[in-house]
Order: C-alpha cells, then sequence, then structure tokens
C-alpha cells in the first residue's frame, strides 16, 4: 500500500479536479494538503503488528486539513466530505488495479478511518469558519465604528456652534460619514446575498465607461494624488453604472492600500470584440498564490490586513467579483515581483442579454 502512494494520491488529485469546483484552480501543495500523512497513518493502521488502530487516532491529521481549508481555499462542508469520499474510492480502485486484495477487516480499518477523519476535519473547518467570522465581525465594527464616532463629533460641534458657514460645513462632514457607512453595509449585503447565490439586482443603463472611470481616477487623485494614469477606448457599455463605478473604487482603493507608496496606479480600458477589459495596475509587493483565491472571498482579508498594518475588512474584492460575475463577466488578477499587479474585470460590452447565466454562487434568476 505505501508503495502505491504518489499513484493513489495522483488519481485522487486528478478525480477531486474534476469533480470539487473549488479545487480547480487550487496550487498543488495547497490541495495535497495533509493526504498523504492521513494515507501513511492507514497505511499503518492495516499493518497487523503497528500499534495504531485507525488512520486517525492519536493524530490531528484531519483536523488540520479541514482547518487549513477553511482559511486557505473557499471550500464549503460539502467540499470537504466529496474529498473524502473520492480518497476512499481512489484507494480502493487504485489498489484493485494493481492486483493489492484487502481483507474484511482491512477494507473495515479504512472505512472506519474514513469516516472519522470526515467528522473530525469537517468539525475544524466549521470552528475556523466560525473563528474567521468572529474576527471579520470584529474589523467590520471597528472599521463602522470610525465614521459613526466622526459624524457624532461633528454634530455635537453643530450643537455648540452659531457660525452657520461652520455648521455647513460640519453638517457634510457627517453627511459624507455617514454616506461612507452606508456604502459599507451596502457592500456587505451584496456580497453576501450573492455568496449566498443570488444575483445581484443591477440597474442595466448605456453609458460611456470612459466617463465613469475619469470620474473615479479624479475622486482618488483630489484625495492621493496625481498618480492614477487612465488610458485606453471609450466604450459605451449596458452596465449598472453605479456598481460599476463602486468596483472601480474597490479596485483603485486595494490599489492605493496595497500598492508601493508614491508610484503610478494606471487604470486601462480595452475593448476586444464585444467585451470590455477594464484593468487596474500597480507596483508593489506581490499577492502571495495561495491568497489569490481568498482575496475574493467574504470573510477573508489579506495578511497586511490580518496583521494590522492596513485598514479595511476584506469585502472589496468579494463585492467587486459580484459585480462582474452579475454582469456576466469575470475578475481576475495577475501578480508577480516582476510584473507588479493587476487587477482585470472582464465584462461582455451589453450585459442585457446575460442575466439569467450562472454565477459562483450558482443559482440562475
Amino acid at each position: 500500500m505505501l508503495a502505491l502512494r504518489d499513484e493513489v494520491l495522483t488519481e485522487w488529485i486528478k478525480r477531486v479536479r474534476e469533480t470539487v469546483t473549488e479545487a480547480e484552480q487550487l496550487p498543488q501543495p495547497i490541495l495535497i494538503n495533509t493526504f498523504p500523512s492521513l494515507y501513511d497513518n492507514l497505511a499503518e493502521a492495516i499493518s497487523p503488528a503497528y500499534p495504531r488502530a485507525t488512520g486517525n487516532e492519536g493524530n490531528t491529521v484531519a483536523s488540520e486539513h479541514g482547518g487549513e481549508r477553511a482559511r486557505l481555499t473557499n471550500y464549503n462542508a460539502r467540499s470537504v466530505i466529496s474529498e473524502y469520499q473520492l480518497l476512499r474510492w481512489s484507494i480502493f480502485d487504485v489498489l484493485k488495479w494493481n492486483g493489492v486484495q484487502l481483507h474484511d477487516d482491512e477494507i473495515f480499518v479504512i472505512n472506519a478511518s474514513m469516516d472519522g477523519s470526515v467528522g473530525e476535519s469537517v468539525t475544524a473547518f466549521a470552528l475556523a469558519q466560525a473563528a474567521l467570522r468572529e474576527k471579520f465581525i470584529a474589523a467590520l465594527t471597528h472599521d463602522l465604528r470610525n465614521p459613526l464616532s466622526n459624524a457624532n463629533a461633528y454634530a455635537q460641534l453643530i450643537q455648540r456652534s452659531s457660525d452657520l458657514a461652520k455648521m455647513k460645513e460640519f453638517a457634510d462632514q457627517i453627511v459624507d460619514n455617514l454616506r461612507r457607512m452606508d456604502e459599507m453595509i451596502q457592500e456587505l449585503l451584496d456580497s453576501a446575498m450573492f455568496q449566498s447565490g443570488e444575483r445581484l439586482r443591477l440597474r442595466l443603463e448605456e453609458f460611456d465607461l470612459q466617463d465613469v472611470a475619469k470620474e473615479v481616477c479624479d475622486q482618488f487623485a483630489a484625495r492621493y494624488g496625481p498618480r492614477f494614469q487612465l488610458t485606453g477606448d471609450k466604450p459605451r457599455v449596458w452596465w449598472d453604472r453605479t456598481a460599476t463605478q463602486r468596483a472601480m473604487e474597490n479596485v483603485m482603493g486595494n490599489a492605493v492600500k496595497y500598492g508601493a507608496p508614491d508610484t503610478p496606479i494606471t487604470v486601462k480600458i480595452a475593448l476586444l470584440g464585444e467585451r470590455v477589459m477594464l484593468s487596474v495596475h500597480n507596483e508593489g509587493e506581490p499577492i502571495p498564490p495561495e491568497q489569490m483565491e481568498n482575496i475574493f472571498q467574504v470573510f477573508r482579508r489579506a495578511d497586511a490586513s490580518k496583521e494590522g498594518n492596513i485598514e479595511g475588512w476584506g469585502i472589496g474584492l468579494p463585492y467587486v467579483r459580484s459585480v462582474a460575475e452579475s454582469h456576466g463577466g469575470s475578475v481576475a488578477v495577475d501578480s508577480a515581483v516582476s510584473r507588479g499587479t493587476t487587477f482585470v474585470i472582464d465584462i461582455p460590452l451589453d450585459a442585457r442579454p446575460l442575466q439569467s447565466a450562472l454565477t459562483l454562487g450558482g443559482k440562475p434568476d
């Protein structure tokens, strides 16, 4: 059985990538995870003289697998269970193909090990997801408190002021802070709805995409300086203008947060056939490969945010994905030390015929 480990795991990887949607693009080291250790433990458990009753007895291999799936992938509990089911049958099939005959008691041990591992792994997966949600809620509460505190402070200034010009200035600040809170909450609601399988409710209209891009670039330039360069085509698209603007603001905000300070941020619009590619590029540290999918998932934050170095609570990019896919498109990321980081929102020019297409949530309208 040990001699066939690589063949079994290769067969399992093939089946998982074909069957579990969330595993299709996972890097090999992330996908294989703790399964080589589990396999070795299974071989020990069916060895007559070895003191191990089952593959999961006396170790935390399955728990670690579930925890890593929660932290490093966009798996759900069904995905975790499917992996173990596929491993079970990969073992039985590969051993059979190689003429290895298992006795009834050995089959019993393997089945008991798999069943126990599934329970431990799913439990750890659920606990890790709960912990991620608690951290997310704590970050959300902290970030909402800032504009709320600001609005409250300006309201108190209005109470003590008799200068009408100052009172108007303070009122404008209150409105601006409440608007920030409303946008954060709306993005959370939209992204949570999308993650549950529902499409965003779009209000499609025809507009010039470069006009919107210029508006967003001007807004960011007023706040962060003349770092923003807009180039490319001027397509007229049938998209949701408000959602598009918010998605652009999130991608550009991400470039400001995580990009190298004072370096150019380039926004490019390219019309290719009947599709529009809206890209935002920044220089700076690349996104680690294992985080490239996680950054699009609700309740997850990049390492810098988790460590408290950068403000934000990780809802922006999941919202961008929900906007792109609800329009019948997608969002991709390319990131490396030599190339910098580029996010590409790729959407058909006219989204009207695509409103019944499936999204990653899995439910059509």
